[in-house]
C-alpha cells in the first residue's frame, strides 16, 4: 500500500487507454476482451473499466448466482423460476481504438448478457439481439412487444430504464397495471441508483401486494453487495468476489495522498469512500461512491452517495443520501412524483 497510491480514474486511465489501443498485460495478466463504458461520473465524458475473464466469472456472474440464492432463501416459496426474467440493459460495440479488432465495450449491464451462459440466456428475455439494440426508441418498442407474451415473474435493471419501459409496455397494451399483462410478476431486482424516489411510482405500475423489490450494488467496476434479507434494504457486502476493499474517511476525502483503512478498522454509522483492488486490474481505485457500514458482523453497508456529491461549506456535511431523502420526504407530502 506504501508503494501503491490511491488512484482516481484520471490517474489510471493512461494505462486502460493503453489496454483500449490493443495492449495486453498492463494491469492484470492475459487478453482483455471487453470493457465496460460509464458515463457522467468523472471530470472524463466517458470511462472505460476493463473486465477481465476473472471478473466475469468470480465477480460480475458469481454475484448473479449467489443473488438467485439468497431471494430462495429469503422465499422458498417462489414462483419465479416457473417464467422468465426481463433485463433491461445497454448496448456494446466493437472497440474502434483496438488495431487488433479483438476487444469491445458497452453498457456492464451488456457486456453481461452477451457473455451468459447458455442456461441464463434460456430464462430471459427479449432476445439478445433485441436486448443489445443501440436505438433506444426502436428497442424499447421491440421489448415490449416481444415480452407481453411471455411470462415474465422477474425484472432486472435500472429503474430509470425500467420505468420508460413499463409505461411505454402501458401504453401500447392500453392497460392500467402491468400486472393484467404479467399476472406471475414478483418482483425487481434494482440497482445503479437510488430506489427511493422511484418507489411510489413503481408501486402505481405495479400496485400489488405480491410485488417484491431486492437491491444489488452492482457496478461497472464490479458486483459488491446484494440485500440479504426481506426485512431490511441493507447490502451484505461480498467479500470472496476477487475484490480487496478499502475506506477512505471523510476528513481525507479530498487530499491529494489520502489515507484509507481496511476493513477491521471501520466504523458503524460513519460515511466513507470506497477504494478497490479488483481481479479486473483496478489497483487502490477510489471508485468515488460513499458507503456507511450499518453492521461489521457481517459487514453490512448502504450506499449513501458519492464524493463529488458532497457539500461541507459550513460544516453542514450533506451527502446525496440527504438530498434524496428531503425529495422523497418532500414528494410524500405534496403528493408529487
Amino acid at each position: 500500500m506504501r508503494q501503491v497510491p490511491v488512484h482516481s480514474y484520471e490517474q489510471l486511465f493512461p494505462y486502460i487507454d493503453r489496454l483500449m489501443h490493443g495492449e495486453q498485460n498492463i494491469l492484470w495478466p492475459g487478453e482483455v476482451k471487453w470493457f465496460a463504458k460509464s458515463s457522467g461520473t468523472t471530470n472524463a465524458r466517458s470511462k472505460f473499466i476493463p473486465v477481465t475473464q476473472e471478473a466475469l466469472d468470480d465477480c460480475h456472474f458469481k454475484g448473479g448466482k449467489d443473488l438467485l440464492s439468497i431471494y430462495v432463501n429469503n422465499f422458498p416459496d417462489t414462483h419465479m423460476f416457473s417464467g422468465k426474467g426481463l433485463a433491461v440493459g445497454g448496448s456494446f460495440q466493437a472497440n474502434e481504438f483496438d488495431p487488433t479488432h479483438s476487444s469491445s465495450y458497452g453498457d456492464v449491464s451488456a457486456v453481461i448478457m452477451q457473455n451468459l451462459p447458455p442456461w441464463a440466456q434460456f430464462i430471459r428475455t427479449p432476445s439478445l439481439e433485441v436486448a443489445l439494440m443501440n436505438n433506444w426508441e426502436e428497442k424499447i418498442e421491440k421489448m415490449a412487444r416481444e415480452t407481453v407474451s411471455e411470462n415474465v415473474t422477474h425484472i432486472a435493471g435500472v429503474p430509470t430504464w425500467t420505468v420508460l419501459l413499463l409505461q411505454h409496455i402501458l401504453e401500447s397494451q392500453k392497460k392500467n397495471s402491468v400486472m393484467e399483462i404479467w399476472p406471475e410478476l414478483e418482483v425487481f431486482f434494482h440497482g445503479a441508483v437510488s430506489f427511493k424516489p422511484y418507489k411510489n411510482l413503481f408501486k402505481s405500475l405495479i400496485p400489488s401486494d405480491q410485488m417484491r423489490y431486492w437491491e444489488t450494488y452492482n457496478a461497472s467496476e464490479g458486483f459488491f453487495g446484494i440485500q440479504d434479507s426481506k426485512d431490511s434494504e441493507e447490502l451484505l457486502l461480498m467479500l470472496d468476489y476477487g475484490v480487496f476493499y478499502e475506506f477512505i474517511p471523510p476528513e481525507e476525502w479530498h487530499k491529494e495522498y489520502p489515507k484509507a483503512i481496511g476493513l477491521g478498522d471501520v466504523e458503524i454509522g460513519k460515511n466513507y469512500a470506497m477504494v478497490i483492488s479488483t481481479n479486473a486490474g483496478l489497483w487502490r481505485y477510489n471508485i468515488g461512491d460513499t458507503v456507511k457500514f450499518t453492521s461489521i458482523a457481517p459487514y453490512r453497508i448502504k450506499i449513501t452517495g458519492r464524493t463529488r456529491h458532497f457539500m461541507n461549506a459550513f460544516g453542514e456535511e450533506v451527502i446525496i443520501e440527504n438530498a434524496e431523502a428531503a425529495i422523497t420526504f418532500a414528494c410524500e407530502q405534496t403528493g408529487a412524483v
